[in-house]
């Protein structure tokens, strides 16, 4: 292949790839069609540099054991400053628990990069971060969550890299007063507002969604000031 044809091929990739990224679910019209929220397995977690900045990359499924693999992640290498996320996210209960141990280091601060999408569980270990950024075109997915008595369901699906994942762990978060009492609690604690659960989330199961006949509903920068997603100082 010529050196112009390996160059126009390259163009139309890259047009392709910005034209997927950029259409949207019709069935959930404020998210991208294709978000890209990591693998469908265990979350990840990998310390590298990053734009003069230590960061830990936090990618793939919420899983029960997160909380302690975060733990241990951060308090290995105290040079770490935000903690980068993309997930579908998971087991909610651990979640909540992720995200406290996050808080408890209080100089780490948590990131949605650029075309990263942090969904469902992954919500609340996001909101773990003392200070909290969205890049423009970040992704915060909302979905309803559900104390997850099945969470050995997950595991072994995770354990066995298994396709359906994602979609598992949609059937298994569903609205339950335990975690909707749990989730309340832990936004205040966070700083957060109670609204998040009221207006957005636990609002898209019993009408469909915000907009559109889905289950999914992702912020906009504005909302995720109004709601203290992100920090108003960090507009």
């Amino acid at each position: 292949m010529n050196r112009l044809a390996r160059i126009s091929l390259s163009f139309a990739a890259s047009a392709l790839l910005l034209a997927n990224s950029a259409a949207k679910d019709p069935d959930n019209p404020t998210c991208p069609k294709v978000p890209d929220w990591g693998p469908s397995k265990a979350m990840t977690l990998t310390p590298v540099d990053r734009g003069g900045k230590r960061v830990l990359l936090a990618e793939g499924v919420v899983d029960a054991f997160l909380p302690d693999r975060m733990y241990n992640a951060l308090e290995a290498d105290e040079t770490i400053e935000e903690v980068w996320l993309r997930s579908p996210g998971g087991d909610a209960h651990a979640g909540n628990e992720t995200g406290t141990v996050i808080r408890s280091f209080m100089g780490v601060h948590t990131r949605i990069p650029k075309g990263w999408t942090c969904f469902s569980a992954c919500n609340f270990v996001f909101m773990g971060g003392l200070r909290r950024y969205i890049d423009a075109d970040g992704v915060f997915m909302v979905h309803m969550f559900t104390h997850t008595g099945q969470r050995e369901v997950i595991a072994e699906s995770v354990d066995k890299g298994t396709d359906d994942t994602v979609e598992l762990i949609g059937e298994i978060e569903q609205l339950s007063a335990l975690l909707a009492s749990e989730d309340n609690d832990f936004l205040i604690r966070m700083g957060l507002s109670r609204k998040l659960l009221t207006d957005i989330m636990y609002r898209q199961l019993a009408t469909g969604g915000k907009s559109g006949n889905g289950e999914r509903y992702c912020l906009n920068q504005a909302e995720a000031l109004e709601y203290g997603v992100v920090n108003p100082e960090l507009k």
